[in-house]
């Protein structure tokens, strides 16, 4: 089961304790939509190279420079 933000408002948050007790309790995984899963897995897997591909020399060095800082505990934001 996915966790979930609960809502701020009483009466909702109400009704979504009742909704993750009783999915609890019977068992049954929530439904999916096939259409829609199958539209995800497709933009997932293209998403990064899409991405990528659009990346700028500079920005992708950039990129590179921040997680090289971050892996090896260097400060340099520039």
């Amino acid at each position: 089961m996915q966790k979930r933000k609960m809502p701020a408002d009483p009466n909702r948050r109400a009704k979504a304790t009742v909704d993750i007790i009783d999915a609890i309790l019977s068992g049954e995984p929530p439904a999916k939509d096939p259409a829609r899963v199958e539209r995800g897995r497709v933009s997932g897997a293209k998403g990064g190279t899409v991405r990528a591909a659009n990346l700028t020399p500079e920005r992708r060095s950039e990129i590179a420079r921040k997680a090289a800082a971050a892996r090896w505990g260097e400060r340099n934001d520039t």
